[in-house]
């Protein structure tokens, strides 16, 4: 399944508009037949990758306003073919790349080109090591407006392209490990340090997909799933999508959006069933109603709400929102007892 998912600048999922399901047995070959052919004359429609142009289509029209649209992609997004796709689409992309592509006069490169050019600014990043300590770090910020050419075997099915690099490179990388390098493609305007760093920052937004996917995998156990057929499997994920989405969405509300009304989260039911369930605590008193009770719903999967802890996560969530439907679900079968 490769899924398109909806992210803002300020990281709150919104949802899914665009999923593409396939199996490898229709590219069966692919790979040998590079060992031939070389891939950049294989048409875009006979690979693997044509599933990026597909669902950056589908995205698009989902969505109806491509100009405040950007598609965020790795490395594995690094397709001549997407880049001309968004510019027949006049939407944005901006994807991390691995390709050093012909540009300028093609008598040049992309590293070529940039080697030229200056730093144009620092930014320091916060991050955390393998033991969850901070750390910062400082990356230096090179950018340029080139033009971009297609590869050889396609010069005669695409233009060349106006597009904006953007490098950043970490300073000073201690002993003992990799520094921070991004080399980052986009058609987006850059004039500035600070327009730079912002497009750092939505392409960062890019590990959302990659939490989601935790979510489905570990939190719904879609890949423990076993049906007979395909379209059943396709039907079932489906489902656990807007699961996924809902638990990550409840996740991040709280931290992007905490003074939002309570029922933009919670049915009547759910709201009820929180008071008489969780007690609440010292750190919850004085919240907003929708952050009091996304504690709560943390709190049934085991986060401690301590005054020091970090903001809940996935995969307490997940359990909290597992045993509110379980009780939801006696409760509701007390009532028809009773009745």
């Amino acid at each position: 399944m490769h899924s398109s998912l909806v992210v803002t600048p300020e990281g709150l999922p919104l949802g899914l508009a665009a999923v593409k399901f396939w199996t490898r047995n229709k590219f069966k070959g692919t790979t040998a037949l590079k060992r031939h052919i070389n891939p950049t004359r294989v048409p875009i429609e006979e690979k693997e990758s044509y599933r990026w142009l597909e669902n950056m289509r589908q995205s698009t029209a989902l969505l109806g306003e491509p100009v405040r649209c950007v598609h965020v992609g790795d490395r594995e997004s690094d397709i001549y073919e997407l880049f001309y796709t968004a510019h027949d689409l006049c939407t944005y992309f901006l994807v991390r790349t691995c390709v050093d592509r012909l540009a300028g006069d093609g008598q040049h490169t992309i590293a070529d080109e940039m080697e030229q050019v200056k730093v144009k600014g620092v930014h320091r990043v916060t991050i955390r090591d393998a033991k969850g300590h901070p750390m910062t770090m400082t990356l230096e910020v090179r950018y340029q407006q080139m033009t971009v050419l297609p590869p050889i075997g396609k010069q005669n099915r695409y233009p060349a392209l106006q597009l904006t690099v953007i490098h950043a490179h970490e300073r000073d990388v201690p002993p003992g490990r990799s520094g921070i390098e991004w080399k980052l493609l986009t058609n987006l305007s850059v004039r500035s340090r600070a327009e730079a760093i912002e497009k750092l920052d939505w392409y960062a937004m890019r590990w959302k997909i990659e939490t989601f996917h935790k979510i489905l995998k570990s939190g719904c156990k879609a890949e423990d799933s076993k049906l007979r057929t395909a379209d059943r499997l396709a039907n079932l994920i489906s489902v656990f999508c807007i699961l996924s989405w809902r638990v990550f969405w409840l996740t991040m509300i709280s931290r992007c959006a905490p003074e939002a009304p309570l029922d933009a989260a919670f049915t009547s039911d759910e709201i009820q069933l929180l008071e008489r369930a969780v007690s609440d605590s010292p750190l919850t008193t004085q919240a907003p109603p929708l952050l009091r009770n996304l504690i709560k719903v943390a709190r049934l999967g085991g986060y401690l709400a301590r005054a020091s802890d970090p903001p809940p996560r996935n995969t307490v969530m997940w359990r909290g929102m597992q045993r509110l439907t379980d009780i939801q679900l006696g409760y509701e079968l007390a009532l028809n007892r009773s009745g």
